[in-house]
């Protein structure tokens, strides 16, 4: 049931901080600090309501989950990209933060490791109704910028 908890956790992280980014327009930062400070005082203030695992698990979980959500809308579009992201996340989460102990940047690390996964799956586009891989947007987007 922990498992399940903090996938939903991871999941949810990445969508709300997608939406107070893009939707509300609050922007990456502010999107993700606001929510994980919300997730953090709630915890604290209230330690008894769920279990010691989940009180201490579910807000560093749902930090690296919102690192996912900062993401901007030209490289992942879709709330399907994000859940398969932060499941993808939660599932590095469980599996290895005993090997990322006292080493900094390892919720980045995973965030940014699972929306890269994502990115290299291939999709199939809605207007043109063929297979691209995110990867090859993501060059287009940065080659683009460059004036290339």
């Amino acid at each position: 049931m922990n498992t399940f908890i903090i996938t939903i956790t991871a999941i949810i992280a990445a969508m709300l901080t997608f939406f107070t980014n893009h939707e509300l327009k609050q922007g990456p930062v502010r999107s993700s600090a606001l929510l994980s400070l919300l997730v953090a005082l709630l915890a604290y203030f209230f330690p008894h309501v769920l279990a010691p695992y989940l009180t201490k698990n579910i807000p560093v979980v749902f930090i690296g989950g919102s690192f996912i959500g900062m993401v901007s809308k030209k490289i992942v579009a879709s709330y399907f990209k994000l859940v398969l992201a932060g499941l993808i996340f939660a599932m590095i989460y469980l599996n290895t933060s005993n090997f990322f102990a006292g080493y900094g940047g390892a919720l980045g690390a995973s965030a940014g490791i699972s929306l890269l996964s994502v990115l290299s799956l291939p999709f199939f586009t809605p207007k043109k109704h063929h297979l691209t891989n995110g990867i090859l947007q993501l060059r287009k987007i940065i080659l683009k910028k460059r004036g290339g």
